[in-house]
């Protein structure tokens, strides 16, 4: 007959507590919680002779337009792998190919200021239930893709909703920089102050065309073609400033 001792059927009886087994569940949780926020995968350089600009926004000059106000373009933003999304026809988003040229200038943004939530309570921003209500992502590209899904369904206007109006909706489901109020304006006063010129042929081809007509405009007219051109872009402005801030939901972000 064998003897089965209780201290040795104790020892080998494979029951865990319902609590530790729930401990152990949530520090497992939270490493990887832990690991989602703040692992991010490292940027290639950015390989302008490519159109490959990681984590960027690049602006380039709208033809016509920008001929007639220079601080008018057409902005996109990139994956991680440097490949430009951006908006310029009614429901599609290019993917890799920028729409009306190379890009011109660019803005490289830093992942650290974005909010990642794997959850709820796992936001980084002071904007968690209104982040959450506009939509979140867990990683850069997914932030883009999600934005990339809701353009397919909306229709092309450079008046109400353009290729700003898709990068400002990207930035508010990042949450960049712990702001939800990215729109229009924030996103062309963001490549002004910060943009770098790609090259010296970019700062060229930007302001080339306005300086010919500007130039043409004064021989020929005279003055009152300046005043107009002026007019023009006041009105210009002052369209987008009040659809943004006095009228909110004119323009699309």
């Amino acid at each position: 007959m064998v003897i089965v001792h209780h201290q040795e059927l104790h020892r080998s009886d494979p029951y865990v507590p319902i609590t530790d087994r729930k401990q152990g569940f949530d520090i497992e949780l939270m490493s990887s919680t832990s690991k989602v926020e703040h692992e991010l995968w490292p940027l290639d350089g950015i390989d302008s002779k490519n159109s490959k600009f990681p984590c960027c926004l690049v602006w380039t000059p709208l033809p016509v337009v920008s001929w007639l106000a220079p601080f008018i373009g057409h902005v996109g933003i990139c994956r991680e792998d440097g490949a430009v999304l951006d908006f310029s026809v009614s429901n599609f988003v290019n993917v890799d190919g920028f729409a009306f040229g190379a890009a011109a200038r660019y803005v490289q943004l830093d992942r650290e200021k974005c909010c990642f939530p794997p959850n709820m309570s796992g936001h980084t921003c002071k904007q968690g239930y209104q982040h959450s209500e506009y939509g979140t992502a867990i990683t850069w590209d997914d932030a883009l893709r999600s934005s990339a899904r809701n353009f397919e369904h909306k229709s092309y206007n450079l008046f109400t909703c353009n290729s700003h109006s898709f990068v400002a909706n990207c930035l508010n489901r990042l949450s960049y920089d712990g702001s939800m109020d990215w729109n229009m304006i924030t996103v062309v006063a963001l490549v002004i102050i910060k943009g770098h010129w790609v090259n010296n042929m970019s700062i060229i081809r930007s302001f080339l065309p306005s300086t010919v007509v500007l130039c043409l405009g004064l021989v020929s007219v005279g003055w009152p073609f300046l005043v107009g051109l002026f007019s023009f872009s006041i009105l210009l402005m002052g369209w987008f400033l009040l659809g943004t801030y006095c009228f909110k939901t004119l323009l699309e972000r």
